[in-house]
């Protein structure tokens, strides 16, 4: 899936769990400075932003398939190799970077299989592929409530609990079907505060992934019913969001 949409509305829909996703995500894939890293899938930026507190701008590659967050991350990290390409065809030789990273991407690769091999090609031999995903599977992600309210009022959406590497295990075989090899697996976790209800529903409504391409062709009245269905669901404001993702490394 390709997200063509302004980097401002996946900051507001996504944003505040990447950013502390980020350095979580880092650390679990063993960034340090004297290295060369990859971001692959970095949407508008914030694990590269991470990447670079690291590693230092010269040092960091990142590619994302979308225009859009390409000329964001650009303009948000302008010592960065910022590239439109997918992980699936990566435009760089073999060998050339000491670890590659994706955050959430893995699920919406078109072949993620593909994506981590082209990853583990371009790592050296000894370096580290680490990726994160959430478990949506297990219900802990930012949009487990809309989807729950989502498969309620319409049990035959398809929601993202199937999604490659969305289940316990997943990025590992997958992983290994790539040919990376001493997998280690974990978690990543974010939190986020709501101060009111509209302030979590709004982000929703831009059409950001498959839960925002599911709201925004809704009908009026359908999207206000599943609106006050989360609303009951998530229970009185302040609302705490309380998320997990699935993490996996291999080496090359």
């Amino acid at each position: 899936m390709t997200f063509e949409v302004a980097a401002e509305a996946y900051d507001r829909f996504m944003g505040r769990y990447s950013k502390q996703l980020a350095p979580q995500l880092a650390e679990f894939g063993g960034v340090r400075p004297g290295q060369r890293v990859l971001d692959v899938g970095c949407g508008p930026g914030a694990l590269t932003g991470e990447l670079v507190r690291r590693v230092g701008g010269e040092a960091v590659t990142a590619v994302d398939p979308s225009e859009s967050f390409v000329a964001a991350a650009k303009a948000r990290h302008p010592s960065v190799d910022v590239q439109l390409a997918s992980a699936e065809h990566l435009p760089f030789d073999d060998g050339v970077y000491d670890a590659a990273l994706a955050q959430l991407v893995v699920h919406f690769m078109a072949d993620p299989v593909a994506g981590l091999r082209e990853m583990a090609r371009v790592t050296r031999p000894g370096g580290v592929v680490a990726v994160c995903v959430w478990d949506h599977a297990g219900g802990r992600t930012p949009l487990a409530a809309f989807w729950h309210a989502a498969r309620e009022l319409d049990p035959a959406v398809q929601d993202e609990s199937a999604l490659a590497g969305a289940r316990e295990g997943h990025l590992g075989e997958l992983l290994a079907q790539a040919g990376l090899k001493s997998m280690q697996e974990g978690t990543v976790e974010a939190a986020a505060e709501f101060a009111t209800f509209e302030e979590w529903w709004e982000p929703f409504t831009l059409g950001v992934g498959p839960a925002g391409a599911y709201a925004k062709k809704l009908d009026d009245p359908a999207r206000n019913l599943l609106r006050d269905r989360c609303r009951q669901l998530l229970g009185p404001a302040p609302l705490t969001v309380n998320t997990t993702a699935w993490a996996a490394r291999g080496s090359v």
